[in-house]
């Protein structure tokens, strides 16, 4: 069962009030993370294709909610490898999705990601290696926080009280 993600209010991707900004929202299963995303025609780097710089930066965000997930933390990135296989045009509905393929002590985490087009075809993936916010940072961007985020920061006591009710516009 798919359950929605908190977002931010200011992340570039998921941030609610980033007028520049994507404005994703994203869901998980416990394991995987998932989201859409439809790239307009401002997000063209060559003519008829998207930037790829812009396709790097979704396999990033989903990698860190899938750390975020899975590891109970947030992540900074420390190391990205992205493969491009095929170029994505404007106004066609792409899925990127990213899991967590190792934690090695809770000091680095390894995830791996991938953004397909609506035919299922692989457009690019992505490798990455994650370290975790320290605590004092993790606090502060709680605060960014619109919705629950105790499904996912399960070792930081104001987690347990964050709620979209107690969310500041």
């Amino acid at each position: 069962m798919q359950q929605p993600l908190p977002a931010t209010r200011s992340c570039f991707v998921c941030g609610q009030h980033n007028a520049a900004g994507l404005r994703l929202s994203f869901e998980t299963d416990g394991r995987s993370v998932r989201g859409r995303w439809v790239p307009q025609p401002e997000h063209v780097g060559f003519k008829g294709t998207i930037h790829g710089g812009l396709s790097a930066t979704l396999l990033d965000e989903v990698m860190t909610w899938a750390c975020g997930v899975s590891a109970g933390k947030f992540c900074f990135c420390a190391e990205m490898t992205v493969r491009y296989l095929r170029p994505l045009a404007p106004g066609r509905e792409v899925e990127v999705c990213a899991e967590l393929v190792a934690n090695r002590r809770g000091k680095l985490l390894e995830a791996r990601a991938e953004l397909r087009g609506p035919d299922g075809v692989l457009h690019c993936a992505a490798t990455g290696k994650y370290v975790p916010m320290p605590p004092g940072t993790q606090a502060d961007v709680l605060e960014e926080f619109v919705g629950d985020v105790s499904m996912i920061i399960r070792d930081t006591p104001r987690a347990e009280s964050r709620s979209a009710g107690d969310a500041r516009s």
